[in-house]
């Protein structure tokens, strides 16, 4: 993967995929959310990790190299962006930071679970689940059952 984008010769500067990623993830997954700007933006997502095909580093050495550092970053940015823009459109609730318009409600009944990502080398996202523990692994402090944020 280092040399893959280290010896990037394409048309695309970092700066300028970092950009349109930004623009994405600000539009289609902000804070509140709906199944039709997730989707739309998960479509965009798959483009822009398209461009990285396209990328450009100049400068090729190892030593202080902020152009591979970055363009290392923005290829770990868009995996990310792709990981939350499926995990949240999978997750048909409202919780805590997880603001969804569309699902306004908290369902403890359905997602009172973690949400798990994987995403493979082709872009791809599998999602899965694993089961909260409510208790403690100690005696010295008593278990809060979970509620609903209200301010």
């Amino acid at each position: 993967m280092l040399d893959r984008i280290r010896h990037a010769k394409g048309g695309s500067k970092t700066g300028t995929i970092r950009r349109v990623m930004q623009r994405a993830m600000q539009d289609h997954c902000a804070v509140f959310r709906a199944a039709n700007l997730l989707e739309e933006g998960a479509r965009k997502m798959a483009e822009i990790a398209r461009a990285l095909e396209d990328l450009v580093v100049t400068d090729r050495s190892m030593i202080w190299n902020t152009d591979l550092v970055e363009a290392l970053e923005l290829d770990n940015l868009i995996g990310q962006a792709q990981v939350v823009l499926h995990s949240a459109l999978y997750r048909t609730e409202s919780r805590g930071a997880h603001a969804r318009e569309d699902y306004p409600a908290r369902d403890d009944e359905n997602w009172l679970k973690h949400t798990l990502a994987w995403r493979d080398d082709a872009g791809r996202v599998r999602l899965g689940d694993r089961p909260v523990h409510l208790l403690p692994l100690s005696n010295e402090v008593p278990a809060f059952p979970p509620s609903e944020r209200v301010y």
